[in-house]
């Protein structure tokens, strides 16, 4: 759909609307949503296909590598940039990146996946530089925005993007040099886990409030205080012990101590009493996996669970139902929707946390092996898929009350 302007009083240009040209480019969590959520279903399906019929895939990269990558940072870089982008505005409130640039800012992480996905074509070098310039560019572009917007406390989220800009890196560092990912793979996921960590840390009791207040209740979550502070420093050196000594005593010692912090702030937010609204709990369910995911980070440094499994406990668990929680909340509130979750988008969570849950069972019952690959397979394409079917629509069309001031 495309806005005419015949149809735009430019006194009342909405915040964030691109005044001309298609509405897929007038937010960043328009078309980054889409294009990541319908590659997470094509991603996953050429894996399943690579594992079912030796379907060749990410060429000289290798097939196990290129999922592994496209998991982390195909998919998963296209939903932190279409927050980011979307994020960053009401923080320094400052008007969004829309139109051209984020056009060109689109077009740089499509051609990323292409380039990775067909690498012998220009060679796996070139592909790999191309395809690693998106994560800098996005890093560039975000700090720019907030240092404009001098909103300094805000540069620690760009922290986390800039690490993951370097995990990148170093991830196609030792799929090259050393014939597969593994401390980039752990730095990659530690990136997105500090930044839910620290983002998480006020939405989810900012949002849940509001909810509590619009339902005329006063049982508040505890607010973002020196709590939070210390949970997000020993959740640190917890994450860097695993990223370097993964299977040492010591990395499962810290993994309990910021299991256990976790646990106990996400108690202090009163999830339980948003049971009534999805939107508002699914945003508590996905959290629970952080404390979780340490605790499988501690099971793996005490031979109690697989490395593998415990790494799904944080990607799938961890990383992909907060992005999903997030994803379904922000397009319903972004496109004039009302902030309560259908029936569908039930279905899309139920999916992706029984994803997150059995995925781990790999590494316990080996004998299985197929099997979970293609239950779990099946639930993350019925997870995004549905998400598609229900806020593709959305994501196109224009908003259905414009945004004033």
């Amino acid at each position: 759909m495309t806005l005419t302007r015949d149809a735009i009083d430019k006194r009342q240009t909405p915040r964030g609307l691109s005044a001309l040209g298609p509405t897929l480019f007038s937010y960043g969590f328009r078309p980054f949503f889409l294009g990541g959520a319908i590659w997470a279903c094509l991603t996953m399906l050429l894996w399943i296909a690579s594992l079912s019929s030796g379907l060749e895939i990410g060429g000289d990269y290798g097939a196990r590598a290129w999922h592994a990558h496209e998991m982390l940072f195909g998919f998963g870089s296209a939903i932190v940039a279409g927050f980011l982008l979307t994020a960053t505005p009401n923080w320094t409130g400052r008007l969004p990146i829309s139109g051209p640039p984020l056009m060109l800012l689109f077009l740089l992480w499509a051609i990323g996946r292409l380039a990775l996905l067909f690498p012998d074509a220009l060679g796996v070098i070139p592909s790999l530089a191309i395809e690693a310039a998106f994560l800098p560019v996005m890093t560039i572009v975000c700090v720019r925005e907030i240092i404009a917007g001098r909103k300094w406390a805000d540069l620690k989220v760009m922290a986390g993007l800039g690490a993951l800009a370097v995990a990148n890196l170093c991830f196609h560092y030792e799929v090259i040099a050393e014939g597969g990912p593994d401390h980039a793979a752990r730095l990659a996921v530690s990136a997105y886990l500090i930044m839910i960590i620290v983002v998480g840390g006020r939405m989810l009791p900012s949002f849940t409030r509001n909810w509590l207040a619009k339902a005329g209740r006063t049982n508040f979550p505890v607010p973002y205080n020196r709590y939070d502070t210390t949970v997000i420093l020993a959740s640190l050196p917890a994450l860097a012990l695993w990223i370097a000594l993964p299977d040492e005593r010591i990395t499962g010692t810290a993994a309990l101590a910021a299991s256990a912090l976790h646990a106990a702030r996400l108690f202090r937010w009163k999830g339980w009493t948003t049971g009534r609204e999805p939107l508002v709990s699914v945003l508590h369910l996905a959290y629970s996996f952080i404390p979780l995911g340490f605790l499988a980070i501690a099971a793996a440094a005490f031979d109690v669970l697989d490395p593998i499994s415990s790494l799904h406990a944080l990607t799938v668990g961890g990383v992909a139902t907060m992005m999903l929680a997030v994803m379904t909340r922000a397009t319903r509130g972004h496109t004039g929707r009302a902030l309560t979750a259908s029936r569908m988008t039930c279905m899309s969570y139920a999916a992706l946390f029984s994803c997150a849950l059995i995925r781990p069972l790999a590494g316990l019952f080996p004998d299985h092996l197929a099997l979970i690959y293609a239950v779990t397979g099946l639930l993350w394409i019925a997870g995004f898929g549905l998400y598609l079917l229900e806020y593709g629509p959305m994501l196109v069309a224009r908003r259905r009350q414009p945004i004033s001031g």
